[in-house]
């Protein structure tokens, strides 16, 4: 009886063990983290990219300031980083108060950890960057040739509400250069960019961004800005995809002046970088 007991949980303990090394993977085949197939490492030379991030660390309800910590989720930040630096581009890192970038813990997750993760868990010169990041006041946009906002949970307490970031969007917007993408929760850091006639520059414009959907499905519906129901008062052509959980979904949008390049959540993260260089590398 003994035997068949240790027998049994011996199987059980493999079957588990199984479980556990293969989750990562069939994580990503189910559509979490997908790499991009057409990824190229582009040799760009005297260009620079500036990844704007939130600043706020708890996921808090209305009216308390308790809540887990969180932040900017890091394949949001991680991934383009490298895109970028892998091209030749020199990358800042920027946040809306500027000094230490919170980051999700949860998005360090071994079975959600992506390559770039590893890659900057490994790398001083960039958690120096994190640790020091320039608050966006002292940006110059006329700098950058690619301006990206990640997302997570923190953007939606403070990218929809900073004014300064709304100005930046616009300086960004007119410069002829610059090519401006985000996903997730950063499309939230578009909705106070105005043009010169005071008029929401993203109006009209056709964009993704996490949906209400994958909100509501990982319960995290009293954060203050969600990106589908803000975009779409703004005024932009919402579009999405779905998928049983939204978390899996993916989708990349390219405005029609090829200026805004959105994806609509972390999946987004290396074909939004992609497309936003293979834009400059075709102008060349």
């Amino acid at each position: 009886m003994k035997k068949n007991i240790f027998k049994i949980l011996c199987v059980f303990g493999i079957l588990l063990a199984l479980f556990f090394i293969t989750l990562p993977t069939l994580l990503n085949k189910t559509g979490l983290h997908p790499e991009y197939k057409y990824t190229k490492n582009y040799n760009f030379k005297n260009k620079k990219a500036v990844i704007i991030t939130t600043s706020h660390n708890r996921l808090n309800k209305p009216e308390s300031s308790n809540g887990k910590l969180t932040g900017v989720f890091a394949s949001e930040l991680t991934v383009p980083y490298y895109e970028f630096s892998d091209s030749g581009i020199k990358v800042d890192i920027a946040s809306i108060k500027g000094g230490e970038v919170p980051i999700d813990p949860e998005s360090f997750f071994y079975a959600i950890k992506t390559n770039a993760d590893n890659r900057y868990l490994k790398d001083d010169l960039f958690q120096d960057k994190v640790k020091n990041s320039i608050i966006i006041d002292k940006l110059n946009m006329n700098n950058y040739d690619f301006v990206f906002i990640s997302g997570g949970w923190g953007a939606a307490y403070d990218l929809g509400y900073s004014t300064v970031l709304g100005k930046k969007i616009t300086e960004a917007y007119y410069s002829e250069k610059t090519i401006i993408g985000a996903v997730c929760h950063g499309v939230l850091g578009f909705i106070k960019a105005k043009d010169t006639l005071g008029n929401l520059i993203i109006k009209n414009t056709r964009m993704t961004g996490v949906t209400n959907k994958q909100i509501e499905e990982l319960g995290i519906n009293f954060t203050p800005q969600h990106p589908e129901k803000e975009l779409i008062k703004a005024g932009v052509i919402f579009e999405s995809k779905t998928a049983f959980r939204d978390v899996f979904a993916n989708l990349t949008i390219i405005d029609e002046k090829n200026k805004f390049v959105t994806g609509q959540n972390q999946n987004a993260s290396y074909e939004t970088t992609q497309k936003m260089m293979e834009i400059i590398y075709k102008k060349e």
